[in-house]
């Protein structure tokens, strides 16, 4: 998330109870987790064995509870709990605003677009024209919706991400402060859902067409023209590229990258990266013609059992 105005570190400290580390004059131009940090960011780091990862990212700013030489050209807060100060952060500058009305006063929708009964259109969202948003849609604050998009009764955009911080007696949630971008005339089926960005977007490519009952975690982008069928669920920081098809019930892994113009037949499970231009099937996912010829030779086991019995 960017910060409607550039922010002095020592004000960003002041509100946080930290210490700083290096240059306290410096702007900080927005906040995100560690994904999808740019430079003029600020981010967080709470484990050892993530310190270098933060320190060597484009992030200019990073929230520590260890005090180390500061890299050239950053600038660090220093707090027992950084986690809980990328949160207060986060609650202070999108804090939660409810919403008075079933269509927010500040939501833009585009000519000609269709909101059926009991749709819901949270604070600051966006929707272009002929769109048809049909009964019972919720479209959180901050979405922005392009044009000639259907999405379908009871389907969820915007809904915070599932990421939380183990303590010993409790999680603690991380607060989501990221939007969901849906392009040019995609189509999402009943009851799905799509999870904003932790702190950056979650992004449906243009052309893209989701069955029902698709969960899409958060921060994922995926591509153009894609094709998923039901029941498929990706987890957040996945990228899919373009003319990607996932049959029903596909499950993928987080922090991966599905090739453009993959296919992913039913009931498979995407563990790691995967190759564009080819087919898959599986548990993990492999080429879709070497698994068949496997399971038409462990069909085969019984009978070779029987015969080596007999020798």
């Amino acid at each position: 998330m960017k910060f409607s105005a550039p922010q002095r570190l020592s004000d960003l400290a002041n509100l946080t109870s930290s210490r700083i580390i290096g240059d306290e004059h410096k702007l900080v131009l927005g906040i995100n987790e560690i994904h999808k940090v740019e430079e003029g960011d600020i981010t967080f780091v709470d484990h050892p064995k993530y310190y270098d990862k933060a320190l060597n990212s484009a992030a200019t700013f990073v929230i520590i509870n260890k005090e180390v030489p500061v890299p050239e050209g950053k600038a660090l807060l220093f707090h027992s709990d950084p986690f809980s100060v990328y949160v207060g952060i986060v609650k202070h500058f999108r804090p939660f605003q409810p919403s008075e009305k079933r269509i927010s006063d500040s939501a833009v929708i585009g000519a000609g677009t269709v909101i059926q009964p009991g749709a819901f259109i949270g604070n600051h969202v966006k929707i272009g024209s002929n769109c048809v948003i049909h009964a019972n849609v919720s479209i959180y604050d901050h979405s922005e919706i392009g044009n000639n998009c259907v999405i379908h009764s009871n389907t969820v955009i915007g809904a915070d991400a599932f990421y939380f911080k183990r303590r010993p007696d409790h999680y603690d949630k991380m607060l989501s402060c990221g939007r969901v971008i849906i392009h040019d005339n995609v189509e999402l089926g009943a009851c799905c859902t799509i999870d904003k960005g932790v702190s950056s977007d979650t992004i449906i490519g243009s052309g893209t067409k989701l069955d029902n009952h698709i969960h899409v975690g958060h921060d994922t982008v995926i591509g153009k023209n894609c094709l998923f069928a039901a029941q498929v669920g990706i987890a957040g920081v996945v990228t899919i590229e373009d003319d990607v098809i996932l049959w029903g019930q596909v499950g993928v892994q987080k922090d991966l990258t599905i090739g453009k113009g993959a296919v992913v037949l039913g009931q498979s499970g995407v563990g790691k990266t995967l190759e564009g231009g080819k087919t898959y099937f599986g548990s993990p996912t492999q080429d879709a013609r070497q698994k068949m010829k496997e399971m038409a030779m462990v069909k085969q086991l019984p009978e070779i059992f029987e015969k080596l019995k007999a020798i």
